[in-house]
């Protein structure tokens, strides 16, 4: 089993100018790993992250998105699968942090632990889906997951981490929102 930091240090080595969107424990490891104007964190949007990065993706095909969902944030927002596979952005890449818990709500075991989230996104229609539970597999093929035409799919299988410090007023800044924003019209 993975650490979601460690799948997001492997990642973050592959990231320049593309959008990343997340949200609770993501965004929280992501902007400790990788800290940078392109980070879309969006307060009280828990399992909006995929229909965020669809927004941006639709907004700008000329840019690479990046979705970084936890399981249970993707389970708030089931039909974002179906949409995202519909309208079939080719910038969308969706990454989602499989660990069978509502991490950010207090650990709570999702309803049916070990989901089939990539047999979901398959059946849904995306152009391209991965499974990841082996950090040097995913290693080996992180490049390619990003490289791909969209909307491609990727569970990654990770352990729950130790509780972490949700320091919302430095993760929703406005100023980050600014940054971010000006950012993306460049």
């Amino acid at each position: 089993m993975m650490k979601r930091d460690e799948c997001f240090r492997l990642l973050a080595r592959h990231i320049s100018d593309e959008a990343v969107v997340a949200t609770y424990s993501s965004a929280v490891d992501w902007v400790v790993v990788a800290p940078r104007a392109l980070n879309y964190t969006s307060i009280g949007a828990m399992g909006l992250d995929s229909s965020h990065g669809l927004g941006l993706a639709l907004g700008r095909p000329d840019r690479r998105v990046v979705v970084l969902q936890g399981d249970g944030s993707l389970l708030m927002n089931l039909g974002s699968l179906v949409t995202i596979a519909a309208v079939a952005p080719k910038n969308l890449v969706h990454l989602v942090a499989q660990n069978d818990t509502y991490e950010a709500n207090g650990g709570h075991p999702i309803p049916l632990p070990s989901v089939d989230f990539a047999g979901l996104a398959r059946a849904a229609g995306y152009a391209a889906v991965y499974d990841f539970s082996d950090l040097g597999v995913f290693a080996q093929q992180v490049a390619q997951v990003l490289e791909q035409q969209g909307p491609v799919f990727a569970t990654l299988h990770v352990e729950p981490s130790k509780p972490l410090a949700y320091d919302y007023p430095s993760l929703y800044d406005p100023e980050k929102r600014k940054a971010f924003k000006a950012a993306w019209r460049s």
